[in-house]
């Protein structure tokens, strides 16, 4: 399976698992896809809006989608309101663009990529939002620079290098 479409009501968690609004999707639709619960998704909110997102689990072994507040806004829509989405595996697995800057430092030092290449897609996902903050880019090469040798150093002591 490739994609997924339905209809349903929006809702939102309860405050203390932090508020999100959220659309549900049942572990059984998940697990057709190909990367199960690691599936980058795009979701397609009412043939209007397009987001990237990932999954997080529910608890009850189904898992959920986050829709932020702006989309609401924008499609009119609030906690109760049925929208009708579809959900399509990412054609990007890291569900986010690499930044120029991160390609560049990568092509350049073979130790850095060999890091990268080692840790996670989570972890490169937290390093490219990091530096997309980053306005300078001597500050983001070297904010790039201390997150792979920090990530080195805890793939050492794992013995992972």
């Amino acid at each position: 399976m490739s994609s997924y479409e339905s209809e349903q009501a929006i809702g939102q968690l309860e405050k203390i698992k932090g508020g999100y609004y959220y659309l549900r999707i049942e572990a059984e639709i998940i697990d057709q896809f190909e990367r199960k619960r690691h599936t980058r998704l795009v979701c397609h909110l009412d043939n209007k809006i397009n987001f990237q997102c990932g999954l997080n689990h529910l608890g009850d072994s189904n898992f959920f989608i986050i829709v932020a507040g702006k989309y609401l806004e924008q499609l009119g829509k609030k906690v109760g309101s049925t929208v009708s989405f579809k959900i399509e595996e990412d054609p990007n697995p890291l569900g986010v663009e690499v930044p120029e800057v991160l390609t560049v430092l990568l092509d350049q030092d073979e130790n850095l990529k060999a890091v990268y290449d080692k840790i996670t897609d989570g972890k490169k996902r937290a390093l490219i939002f990091s530096i997309l903050k980053v306005k300078d880019i001597n500050k983001q090469v070297e904010s790039i620079t201390d997150f792979l040798v920090n990530e080195k150093e805890k793939l050492m002591k794992k013995g992972q290098i």
